[in-house]
Order: structure tokens, then sequence, then C-alpha cells
């Protein structure tokens, strides 16, 4: 791959609203090259500064228009494609208003998929793991029109009791009723 031709997919690809991706992604963009020389392409690219690897395995095309507030919530979904995530513990609490000390660079998120802890430029991913019936957590979740979506008040509480987490920020007077 070169760079011109990168730049004119990886735009293409931008104005459709996507510019985090996956290595297994940048694949199907540039599905002429082998595994071999897709790696190699691809770090070029991070070298010259066209893609910024956040995390392994996990790059953000530095010259997106349509970068958004939600790159870390971007970069948390294709951590764990194809496992059901969603915002929860201490970040929403924190949204909700319930919680007083709020994360400002750390995303909890509860996932289906094995848990871990990510450090990326754009702040740290904590993915907890829940073993819960998709029907249980769909239940306890709102679209809210980002790329994650987000528990509710009751579902963070529950969660982050759940986990053994620390509780004793969080103000149960100040948590919303759905």
């Amino acid at each position: 791959m070169d760079k011109t031709t990168a730049i004119k997919r990886l735009t293409d690809w931008d104005q459709r609203g996507r510019y985090v991706y996956t290595l297994h992604d940048l694949g199907r963009i540039f599905p002429e090259d082998s595994l071999k020389t897709l790696k190699e392409g691809v770090a070029r690219l991070v070298r010259s500064g066209l893609l910024q690897r956040v995390c392994r395995g996990v790059y953000v095309y530095a010259l997106a228009r349509s970068r958004d507030s939600h790159t870390i919530e971007r970069i948390a979904k294709a951590l764990r494609r194809g496992e059901y995530n969603y915002v929860s513990n201490e970040s929403a609490l924190s949204e909700y208003g319930a919680i007083s000390q709020a994360p400002v660079d750390r995303l909890t998120v509860m996932t289906t998929g094995r848990r871990g802890t990510y450090r990326t430029p754009y702040g740290t991913i904590e993915f907890t793991h829940t073993s819960r019936s998709f029907l249980d957590m769909l239940a306890g979740m709102r679209d809210v029109g980002r790329p994650l979506r987000l528990a509710t008040p009751q579902a963070a509480w529950r969660d982050l009791k759940r986990v053994g987490r620390n509780t004793h920020l969080v103000d149960e007077g100040a948590l919303p009723h759905d």
C-alpha cells in the first residue's frame, strides 16, 4: 500500500464516519495486500503519522475529519467487537451525577468479552466481564446516540456493587429513577 492510496481509502471511510480500525478492518480496506505486506504498510503509515497506534491492534486515522468526542468509546468497541459492551460503573454513575469524583481519563465498560485494561492516548479503558444474559443487560441500558450504550442509573449501581467496586463515593440519593 502506498501513502497516496492509503490517504484516499482512509479519507473515503472517514467521510462515512469511520476513523478507528483494527488490523482486520485495515485488511478489508487493503484487500490486495497479504498479511505480511499489510503489517509492513501499517507500520509505515504509523511512522509517517497517518495512522496512530492507540493500543495493540487498534489504529486511529490521524487526518480524520469525522473525529468526535467519543473516540475512546469507538476504540473500546473495536477492542471488543462481537461482544456486548456498555458504559457502566463509575463512568455511567458520573454521567448521572451520582458519584462525587468523575473519572475524567477512564472509561468503565461492562462486556461479555474478557476483562482487561487498556491505556490509550484518549484515556484508559477498563473492561469488566459480565455473564448476565443479553436480555437482562439490554433491559439495563439505553441507546444515547453514542458508539456504546449507557447503563441506566440503577443498572450502573447494581453493576458497581456486583463487581465489588468501591461504593462509598456514590450518592444513592442522587441516582435518578427510570
